[in-house]
């Protein structure tokens, strides 16, 4: 499979003959004359060449089609075939012209005859996969995961990559003996010495959700239906943090219905994971700062686990729709946390949220698309990447969350039921659900709801129902005392009178009171640095840090702190900014920091240097958002 070539015709007729009106459009895949609905793949994974060769055998369902076009994103075409595995023919194919700015890649053409059934093609991925990262490929400690979320599936398997059309699928790993291999599909425990692993995936999934992970890999059961995976060093510490996920996986049974999947494990992903969590069906990837060592990260879990639901189950029809998957997401995830924690923790995460949002809802409104402050988008000629805002997210929630407040609890979790229930397996619209919406809960003769304002216009509508966190206004007021010069952290004495029975005499009963930071839970603290001034100076950022130990707390809150000492100009925190930025690879962490580094053009060079060597530790998502900040 070395022998590899690419056909590509900068002329290609076939290539102007695609109807890309009627596709989706981020995809050449011709769905209404061809599509497939079972997915096999022959893969073998080499470190030394930093390549996967593969086979990916498409059974496809056929409307009298004479070619089938396929997504890719670099992979080379070595040949394409046409039959069942062992009786194939060599197919003529074309790939088309490569898109101007490399958003969709190219389309891979197949000339088929009306009856074909099966699409067999024979590639390996090339130098530039994004969707793939090789961590250390050259030691004994190699490592390599995929994200295809959101069209980058493409770059290691040549298919329809569009998540309106979902399917089955089975592979065949084959891995360096000392490795094991895990993918979005029934899973091993144990390495097989013989380096070989079977999967299957029964349960139709869109491209997106396809993943694949190979390293010295360890498990850990929770109980008959999860555990959690990751790297063997980790699992110790994974297994202690995440010990509840039995707990969080029946909390969201109770709350949504069974769970459709069969088992529902974890994977601790290495530090270059670009999110928090990626919801791969049956084997969630998270990144290892979530792992904080007291279960105060775990949010993140119930997110993923949520996407069990909506995104897995009821899948977005198109990345203009986006907002279905995550807007429902959140609202499932703020559920699970109350089930489990309680009202006030939900609340918690649902202000700070809340908060970025409207963050998020300024920097839109002066952008380039200030039309992206609407849930549904319009991402034509766009990466689909673009729409991952706070807007899907939160804003998405929050409408929810409206709805529910409008109706009640009760009929808005029988609607949320009934609409997983009747679309499991389905992909979604916003059209669609508009209708869905108004003939099972809105009923508009009787309930009026501003729906379209939400859906279709920027900003957020005034009849939001927002709660605020009675916890998170104590960090509010503590924050304030700190910017007007207080040292919270100063032990207060208390002096009580107490009367002594049978006298009138009064004793003084003093009682000494410390803050204690452990007494406050991450997104507390989180609460408190984003509300401190940036006047401080660095002798009081230096003082907080003594006492609130920020800098040495989890990552979340190290990123904050790190966030606050650059807003206050105190560039005493550069090693410390430098090592974070090297040490991990999530996004949410690593771009505001190298944002906040430039708003200084002073730094940039320092910017450019810290990321020259770090980006190697970065996956392609993270990598290509800087540079383009840095650019």
């Amino acid at each position: 499979m070395c022998a590899c070539k690419r056909e590509d015709t900068p002329n290609a007729t076939l290539t102007e003959t695609i109807d890309v009106t009627s596709l989706d459009i981020h995809s050449y895949a011709n769905f209404k004359e061809l599509k497939t609905k079972h997915l096999s793949l022959e893969l073998e994974v080499s470190f030394k060449h930093r390549t996967i060769y593969g086979v990916a055998r498409h059974e496809v369902i056929n409307n009298n089609a004479e070619k089938a076009i396929f997504d890719i994103n670099g992979p080379l075409i070595q040949k394409v075939t046409l039959g069942p595995k062992g009786h194939e023919k060599e197919a003529d194919f074309v790939i088309g012209k490569m898109d101007k700015d490399s958003i969709l890649g190219q389309p891979l053409i197949v000339n088929i005859v009306p009856n074909t059934q099966f699409i067999n093609i024979y590639y390996q991925t090339g130098p530039s996969c994004r969707a793939i990262e090789w961590i250390e490929p050259d030691s004994s400690l190699s490592f390599l995961y995929t994200q295809g979320q959101a069209i980058l599936t493409r770059s290691w398997i040549p298919l329809q990559d569009a998540p309106s059309n979902r399917i089955t699928y089975d592979a065949t790993v084959k891995v360096s003996p000392r490795f094991m291999a895990l993918m979005s599909a029934k899973n091993p425990t144990f390495v097989n010495p013989s380096g070989t692993y079977c999967f299957s995936m029964e349960k139709p999934i869109p491209s997106y959700l396809i993943a694949l992970t190979v390293g010295k890999i360890s498990y850990h059961p929770f109980s008959s239906r999860c555990g959690v995976y990751a790297p063997t060093a980790w699992i110790e510490s994974a297994a202690n943090e995440f010990s509840e996920l039995p707990k969080m996986l029946n909390a969201a049974e109770k709350l949504f219905g069974p769970y459709a999947w069969g088992r529902y494990d974890l994977m601790v992903q290495h530090p270059s994971f670009p999110f928090g969590g990626m919801e791969n069906p049956r084997l969630t990837f998270v990144n290892p700062a979530i792992v904080a060592g007291d279960k105060s990260l775990v949010s993140v879990v119930a997110h993923e686990l949520a996407h069990s639901w909506s995104g897995n189950l009821v899948t977005n029809e198109t990345w203009n729709d986006f907002w279905l998957n995550e807007g429902f997401t959140v609202y499932l995830e703020h559920r699970i946390m109350e089930e489990l924690y309680g009202k006030e923790y939900s609340n918690m995460l649902s202000e700070i949220e809340w908060n970025e949002l409207n963050e998020e809802l300024v920097q839109i409104k002066t952008s380039k698309h200030p039309e992206d402050a609407a849930l549904f988008l319009n991402l034509k000629n766009r990466d689909p990447d673009e729409g991952m805002t706070s807007v899907a997210y939160v804003k998405g929630a929050y409408f929810l969350k409206t709805l529910e407040h409008l109706v009640g609890r009760k009929t808005f979790d029988l609607f949320l039921t009934n609409y997983f229930n009747e679309h499991r397996f389905e992909s979604m619209n916003t059209h669609k659900f508009i209708n869905y919406l108004n003939a099972n809960l809105l009923n508009p003769k009787f309930i009026k709801f501003n729906y379209q304002a939400w859906i279709y216009e920027p900003g957020i509508p005034k009849n939001v129902f927002f709660q605020p966190s009675e916890r998170l206004s104590v960090m509010k007021s503590l924050a304030l005392q700190t910017n007007q010069g207080k040292d919270i952290f100063k032990p207060v004495k208390t002096i009580n009178y107490i009367k002594i029975k049978g006298r009138t005499k009064k004793r003084k009963k003093v009682t000494v009171n410390h803050l204690n930071p452990k007494d406050y839970c991450s997104q507390q603290w989180i609460m408190y640095l984003r509300n401190l001034s940036p006047t401080l100076s660095s002798n009081t950022l230096n003082q907080l840090d003594q006492n609130g130990h920020f800098s040495k707390a989890n990552r979340e809150i190290q990123f904050e702190w790190l966030m606050l000492n650059l807003r206050c100009n105190n560039w005493r925190v550069a090693p410390e900014i430098k090592e974070f930025l090297q040490s991990t690879g999530r996004r949410k962490y690593v771009l505001p920091l190298f944002k906040a580094v430039v708003s200084d053009n002073e730094r940039k060079p320092w910017a450019k240097e810290v990321f020259a060597k770090a980006k190697n530790n970065y996956h392609s998502v993270t990598r290509k958002s800087v540079e383009t900040l840095l650019k």
